[in-house]
């Protein structure tokens, strides 16, 4: 184990490799960026869990208006406090390895505040405020907003966005795979 320098054996590094979008060497590049988060308690027990407040401490969490649900939808104990296997699942779904197919699927949950399997119409509201920050939109923006995107993407015209229909959408933005991005 070549001085100590790795809490993960062989085996476990490989097992990380073969179950996300990363390298042996990106993974141990990812628990060193995880430890950094909370070295006093990361320190050498690799099971440690951090709290979502220090997780939302990566800077690229820090300034995304979605950070919070990310790391909702990443944790296994869905309160948003991560475990280094937690934090390697967001980081490897948002690599530029993971297939876009595989990043629609979490954008979806990250949008689907309520759960219900449906982007419905508190949900979409909750997507613009988050993403318009201060500058909110009047409530006809938007109502007009939101009636815009569910003409173009409410397939079956029951007022919500199935994950199907979500999926068809995205597959229309070429962008959508570079913009849904964490760089380690």
């Amino acid at each position: 184990m070549g001085q100590g320098r790795s809490q993960f054996t062989e085996e476990e590094l490989q097992d990380y490799q073969d179950l996300t979008y990363f390298t042996k060497k990106e993974v141990l590049y990812a628990h060193h960026k995880f430890k950094a988060l909370a070295p006093e308690k990361v320190g050498h027990n690799k099971n440690a869990k951090l709290p979502m407040a220090k997780i939302l401490q990566y800077p690229e969490l820090h300034v995304n208006p979605f950070g919070d649900r990310i790391c909702h939808i990443f944790s296994s104990s869905h309160d948003g406090d991560c475990t280094f296997e937690d934090f390697l699942d967001m980081m490897s779904v948002f690599s530029e390895g993971a297939p876009k197919a595989v990043k629609a699927e979490h954008a979806f949950r990250i949008f689907d505040f309520d759960g219900d399997d449906m982007l419905g119409v508190t949900d979409l509201r909750q997507v613009v405020n988050r993403l318009t920050g201060q500058q909110r939109l009047s409530e006809q923006d938007m109502q007009h907003l939101i009636q815009n995107i569910l003409d173009e993407a409410d397939l079956d015209d029951d007022g919500a966005l199935s994950f199907a229909e979500f999926e068809h959408i995205i597959s229309k933005s070429s962008d959508f795979a570079n913009a849904f991005r964490i760089r380690l």
